[in-house]
């Protein structure tokens, strides 16, 4: 019996008509384009504007162009993931919301948040599922609306991030393309150095929580870097070692794009050069969970059936990984 594999087989995106740029934010922090451009490679970010748009308007965008590029009928879908660290509401689920807004009436669906890591969880949570040989059909989405928590009097975290969606769509692959291996970790030390204070069980929303500003995004960019840098490449290179690939074996890393330096440090642990690594950051920042599937619609077109990619992540909590995966089609 041939081996069932999980294949992405089309794509979808969505970015606000906004873009918010360095020389504006010259206009609201103690910063410049020069010093922004030269630590982080960013040199605009996209900002979803409007009353009641949140993470799961991006969403349905993203999955709507997906489904008219690919033609499928969303009534075949059979199950929906949203990745995301910006949920519409806290309890109601987004993806569940994303589903039946998109007509996905017969898929079951749910949220995952591993921080910037989550769209690289959700390619394994949905490969296993398309693995199991019981789904055809399932639509992950990569999306978040960090303006929604980001304090832009903080000059350490509004240069960085900014809004966007990515879809994929995932079903079975009986010609061994599609997620090859995977490896996945975290590290609770992480807690520390990249949180929401507020919010949540242990502090819940007050006046004071409120009054402190606690319900923003706050880094210690030092500490996270030094860790993303690290693992970041340890887990690609581990990629190619384990499955006996030379760079030459590789045509694209897809890397996270949380920031310029990190993406190069990781491209050159695997010795890759600068052609054969996906890049968007200069133009939307860190999309958190859209940043992967963002990456896959802008290069789509330049992709190849039996393409082999390196994908790797790293976000809060500590999470990271890196999946190997063979691409399924011509554009």
């Amino acid at each position: 019996m041939t081996k069932i594999t999980a294949a992405i087989t089309a794509v979808g995106k969505y970015l606000p008509e906004y873009a918010l740029t360095n020389k504006e934010l010259e206009t609201m922090v103690d910063t410049n384009d020069e010093w922004i451009t030269s630590r982080t490679g960013i040199k605009e970010r996209r900002i979803l504007k409007g009353e009641g748009k949140g993470t799961s308007f991006m969403a349905i965008k993203a999955a709507e162009d997906l489904l008219k590029k690919s033609n499928i009928n969303p009534e075949e879908i059979d199950m929906v993931i949203v990745a995301t660290a910006t949920p519409d509401m806290p309890v109601a689920s987004t993806a569940a919301y994303t589903a039946s807004k998109i007509g996905a009436i017969n898929a079951f669906s749910y949220d995952l948040q591993a921080a910037c890591s989550s769209f690289l969880y959700g390619m394994s949570t949905a490969s296993r599922y398309i693995e199991s040989g019981r789904y055809k059909k399932v639509l992950l989405i990569g999306a978040d609306k960090m303006s929604s928590i980001i304090n832009y009097t903080d000059r350490a975290t509004c240069i960085i991030f900014g809004d966007g969606a990515g879809a994929a769509l995932f079903e079975p692959n009986n010609d061994g393309l599609g997620l090859q291996d995977e490896y996945l970790r975290s590290d609770g030390i992480g807690r520390e150095f990249l949180k929401i204070e507020a919010g949540g069980s242990i502090l819940p929303t007050s006046e004071d929580t409120l009054k402190n500003g606690q319900h923003f995004v706050h880094q210690e960019g030092k500490s996270v870097f030094k860790y993303a840098v690290s693992n970041m490449a340890d887990v690609s290179e581990k990629m190619l070692t384990r499955n006996n690939l030379t760079k030459e074996d590789i045509q694209w890393l897809v890397p996270h794009q949380a920031n310029k330096r990190i993406i190069e440090a990781t491209a050159n642990r695997v010795g890759l050069e600068d052609d054969k690594v996906m890049m968007n950051i200069h133009k939307y920042g860190n999309t958190t969970s859209a940043t992967l599937p963002l990456l896959l619609n802008d290069y789509e077109k330049e992709l190849k059936k039996g393409d082999n990619l390196i994908f790797a992540a790293f976000g809060g909590g500590f999470t990271w990984g890196a999946i190997y995966l063979k691409w399924a089609y011509n554009s």
